[in-house]
């Protein structure tokens, strides 16, 4: 379906998701504590939990970005012992990105303060719409793989 296809009702919904999900997402950013790690090491560590040790290339694709574009949060990433980087055993041209102990860890910091300051928040809903967010989290999940 292209553009000028989508129904109105199609639009209005995804202008409403999009603009929430962008201000959730600014908040929950601004509720970090300084020094906290950018939302590109977030994501790189985030990664390396989920699905283990990687390729910069496959940790980029996530994130619909080049390699390149996450060389310094790599290097940087690196020099804070938070991953190691290896030869691939099979192409000695690439390198394995493994998450560190550290690494993991600080994901764990990281992600623990966002979900106190978000818990918080739901502290003001009812059940029900606690609820209807549970749903929604799951389904801005399955289109975000698709």
């Amino acid at each position: 379906m292209t553009n000028a296809e989508t129904p109105p009702d199609h639009l209005e919904t995804a202008t409403a998701i999009r603009q929430g999900a962008i201000r959730l997402a600014r908040r929950l950013r601004s509720s970090r504590s300084a020094g906290a790690l950018s939302t590109n090491k977030i994501s790189v560590l985030s990664h390396l939990k989920r699905h283990g040790p990687s390729t910069p290339g496959e940790v980029a694709a996530v994130d619909r970005q080049q390699p390149q574009s996450l060389t310094r949060v790599f290097a940087d990433l690196e020099r804070d012992g938070l991953i190691v980087r290896s030869a691939d055993a099979g192409d000695r041209r690439q390198s394995i990105i493994t998450l560190t102990d550290a690494g993991s860890r600080e994901l764990e910091r990281d992600v623990a303060e966002r979900d106190a300051w978000l818990a918080d928040a739901l502290g003001g809903l009812t059940e029900t719409e606690r609820q209807v967010l549970r749903l929604a989290a799951a389904l801005m999940e399955h289109i975000a793989d698709g």
